[in-house]
């Protein structure tokens, strides 16, 4: 980045310089590290395929700085249904926030708030599609993959006598 460019990317942070700042804002696209999503209790089943991806339109009103924009975050996951790794990409098209600066201010750091709104995002139980059907509970066989020769049938056992009549 350019000497004279008001957004500082430390240690894959997103820092606004404000004194750098030009009147009538600016837009700053770029991506940040991806150390910075600190995803420790995640870790088995989500992993970033890089960094936060930002596209933010920046500007000083008065005492308020409007920030506004799109994130984007690719991440490898591991299908809670399924047990398969794929790939899932987490979008934020309406990022907005106002921040109330004064001449104490020299720069503003918008990491933890962009970090914030991709792991809100982010799925509870990640899966691969809707139409995943997980495994067999019984051999653990992929059943996106073909069935399984596992008796599945748990239906109402007050209706079990009946059976025998097949």
């Amino acid at each position: 980045m350019g000497e004279k460019e008001a957004v500082l990317e430390t240690q894959g942070r997103l820092i606004v310089d404000l004194s750098r700042l030009k009147e009538g804002g600016e837009l700053f696209e770029g991506e940040t590290s991806a150390e910075i999503l600190d995803l420790e209790d995640k870790e088995e089943l989500v992993q970033p395929a890089g960094g936060i991806a930002y596209k933010l339109q920046v500007e000083s009103l008065g005492n308020e700085l409007l920030v506004r924009g799109e994130l984007r975050q690719n991440f490898i996951c591991v299908c809670s249904f399924c047990n398969e790794t794929f790939n899932l990409e987490v979008k934020e098209g309406r990022f907005v926030e106002s921040y109330e600066i004064n001449d104490e201010f020299a720069f503003l750091d918008l990491t933890n708030e962009i970090r914030e709104v991709i792991i809100l995002d982010l799925p509870a139980h990640p899966r691969c599609s809707e139409a995943c059907l997980g495994l067999c509970p019984e051999c653990g066989a992929n059943l996106n993959k073909g069935g399984c020769e596992c008796k599945t049938d748990h239906g109402d056992d007050r209706w079990s006598a009946l059976n025998i009549l097949d």
